[in-house]
């Protein structure tokens, strides 16, 4: 079993917390060493309250997905032969409401793009078949209650 940790930090310091309108911008440390200013959306706690230049978690999962899908695309890729020179997704997350009335993300969609070089250029079904392959096997896509839709650009 494999264990994956993230320490989130946040300090009120001379902020009055009563208010409700203290600052949400807070920071995700990796194992690493790498720091991340995170922050809620600015659609969910309006501004100056969210810090709209920091990752919220929303963003944070969208990007999560979009990562595990990108590697195991390449991998298989790979595995079959073919050059990846190029991989660029514009996903998206979109939030609705569920069951009960409450907001989650309820869908993402991957728009991959990907370019090739080589003597074995892969068709348009075996992207495809790479994408499902991946979206099959992707420890985030496996963890999600929203609905992914993948459009191969």
């Amino acid at each position: 079993m494999s264990e994956y940790k993230a320490e989130v930090v946040w300090q009120r310091g001379n902020q009055l917390f009563t208010d409700n309108r203290y600052s949400r911008g807070h920071e995700w440390k990796f194992d690493g060493g790498f720091s991340v200013p995170a922050s809620s959306a600015p659609g969910s706690v309006p501004l100056p309250m969210s810090v709209a230049e920091n990752v919220d978690p929303e963003e944070a999962l969208v990007a999560a997905l979009a990562s595990c899908h990108m590697l195991f695309f390449l991998s298989f890729a790979q595995k079959q032969g073919f050059i990846v020179d190029h991989y660029q997704d514009h996903a998206t997350g979109f939030m609705e409401k569920n069951e009960r009335g409450r907001l989650y993300v309820a869908r993402i969609e991957l728009r991959p793009a990907t370019r090739f070089s080589g003597e074995n250029m892969p068709t348009k079904e075996q992207i495809d078949a790479l994408h499902h392959l991946s979206h099959e096997h992707c420890y985030i896509a496996n963890s999600l209650r929203a609905d992914v839709t993948i459009i191969p650009e």
